[in-house]
């Protein structure tokens, strides 16, 4: 045991990544459906590990969470520049009316209880299950005129009083989106009919298109053996095709087979006939309801030997070189009548690492993900002239990234003395505001300033969880004391904290923005930046349809919430 205190205190990188693995093992374990997530598993694995005192030097954690910040705001920049057009401005104030209410209920709770900038500032990000609070109240407390003692007293509290509120944060938000919400909009019965309704209205009916899948109806490619008279006089590809279109079935024939001859290059003109093995593709109930009257389906492996290519394509927010115009705003409906998307189904959008349901009237952003599927020769014209596979290049754009990052902090420290106050965003700050823009700025030019999927993972998850990891080693030496003297007041305080700002924010998106009961679900939890309770509601009510209320305003939500860390800080001070 002495071996291994003297190691990890004279190697605390080993300290770190011990922190970080059982943290997220921790993190994984369910019990009842609940966990503590990664986040807070790892700090209160940092806690136990910092009771060896273990030394870190200060620069690997501002290193880590500037690259998450950064991170953050790249992946929500398009949506949020996106809300501030016309038809997303609703969403937006709704975002900031919230947001408002509980920076509000946040301060007049810590004022109350009598709390100091760093139990305030934990309560807030514990409470509204925001972890970059913690890094973004500490840089503000740095720059205030206290005394290096006060600085880290009340740094140090922080993550205390973030672990105390962060349990009734996640599980209360996802309880109160997916019980109460519903209750105060009408009842479940209610929104569920209300959620069927508007997938009616947007084109989820069985004349929609086969792209338009769920867990339950993926695209398929299946084989029949034409038996029908109406095939013993010669029918083309295209009058096939055309009678699908006539009975609302976006169906396409993709292979024949002939005798012992495979047919793969299909064009309008080629013939069908009796005997004839044809190869559909299409969402999986038309294609099973086509063995009535065409023939019987047959387990043809040759003949569905074939390579299918599923290919994610970023939407750009420009006109395309090849001429194509820019599908930014267009809806679902309108990308599937070029001629391009023969043969092409959409698989699935993603917005913000967030599933779109995909319905005819579903409007596509510029920086969202499609999903394509099909031939090869079919989709990869089709991508082409959507936007650009995403991503395009497994290579991060170091220079881009680099640059965002250091005019990000540039601008943070930048000070503004009010009243003797002084105010500025900090470097963690600028570095979120900086990814906003460069974010924004890649989904307008996808060609510059690439950072695949993957990277952004490791920089998102990674780069917060090593600078939680070491503020739970920081703190570890005081943690347990400070949990006494706060624990139990702290966690009622976090129930306020969380409840009234949801209860507040589902009121007033039904009765002052009249937004449809799902979309108002929806937005409450992206506002609040909650992906527990998002997922909760859908499951709750049987839809995906809260998702298209909840990108925009978490785009809005967690880029205030975030900068709450700095006015908390202030407004208590």
């Amino acid at each position: 045991m002495e071996w291994l205190l003297h190691t990890l205190r004279s190697h605390p990188e080993i300290a770190i990544f011990l922190t970080l693995g059982l943290g997220a093992f921790i993190g994984r374990i369910r019990v009842k459906g609940f966990s503590l997530g990664v986040v807070t598993s790892v700090l209160l694995v940092g806690v136990v590990v910092g009771q060896l005192k273990i030394p870190i030097g200060s620069t690997l954690k501002p290193v880590a969470f500037l690259l998450f910040l950064f991170a953050i705001g790249y992946k929500v920049g398009p949506q949020f520049f996106r809300g501030l057009k016309k038809d997303g401005l609703p969403q937006v104030y709704f975002a900031i009316v919230m947001c408002l209410f509980i920076i509000a209920v946040t301060w007049a709770t810590a004022l109350v209880m009598g709390y100091n900038v760093g139990e305030a500032a934990g309560l807030l990000s514990g409470a509204q299950t925001i972890s970059a609070v913690i890094g973004v109240a500490g840089d503000t407390i740095n720059g205030l005129s206290l005394s290096a003692e006060d600085k880290q007293k009340f740094i140090n509290i922080i993550p205390v009083a973030y672990a105390v509120t962060y349990i009734y944060g996640t599980a209360g938000s996802a309880w109160i989106m997916s019980s109460i919400g519903p209750k105060m909009l009408g009842g479940l019965d209610k929104v569920k009919a209300a959620c069927k309704e508007l997938e009616k209205k947007m084109g989820s009916t069985i004349g929609d298109e086969p792209g338009v899948t769920t867990a339950e109806r993926p695209v398929v490619f299946r084989a029949y053996k034409i038996t029908n008279g109406w095939f013993d006089e010669a029918r083309s590809v295209s009058e096939l095709e055309e009678l699908f279109a006539s009975q609302d079935k976006r169906l396409f024939v993709e292979r024949i087979r002939k005798g012992n001859n495979i047919i793969n290059d299909i064009t309008p003109g080629t013939l069908l006939l009796t005997g004839d093995e044809v190869v559909l593709t299409g969402r999986r109930e038309y294609a099973i309801g086509e063995e009535e009257w065409i023939g019987n389906e047959v387990d043809d492996e040759t003949l569905l030997d074939f390579p299918i290519m599923q290919l994610r394509v970023l939407v750009t927010g420009n006109k395309m070189k090849s001429g194509h115009p820019s599908y930014d705003g267009k809806s679902v409906s309108q990308l599937r009548q070029e001629k391009f998307m023969h043969g092409v189904s959409i698989r699935r959008i993603t917005r913000m690492g967030v599933n779109i349901p995909v319905f005819p009237a579903t409007i596509i952003n510029a920086g969202d993900t499609i999903e394509l599927v099909g031939k090869k020769f079919d989709v990869q014209p089709a991508a082409k002239a959507i936007g650009y596979p995403d991503p395009e290049t497994n290579t991060t754009d170091v220079v881009f990234l680099t640059a965002g990052v250091v005019i990000g902090c540039l601008v943070g420290v930048l000070t503004l003395h009010i009243g003797g106050v002084p105010i500025s965003l900090s470097t963690s700050g600028g570095a979120l505001i900086a990814g906003l823009f460069f974010g924004w700025w890649h989904s307008r030019r996808p060609t510059m300033g690439a950072i695949p999927e993957a990277a952004l993972w490791v920089f998102n998850n990674m780069g917060l969880n090593i600078f939680i990891a070491i503020v739970g080693i920081s703190a570890g030496p005081g943690f347990v004391q400070g949990f006494r003297e706060i624990g139990l007041s702290l966690f009622c305080a976090g129930i306020v904290a969380t409840s009234l700002p949801l209860i507040f924010g589902i009121y007033a998106a039904s009765r002052w923005f009249k937004f449809h009961p799902a979309i108002a679900l929806g937005c409450c939890c992206g506002a609040r930046t909650t992906t527990a309770a998002i997922g909760a509601v859908q499951e709750a009510i049987g839809s995906e349809t809260p998702a298209l209320g909840y990108t925009v305003t978490y785009a809005v939500g967690n880029t205030l919430l975030i900068l709450w860390g700095v006015v908390i800080v202030l407004l208590i001070n």
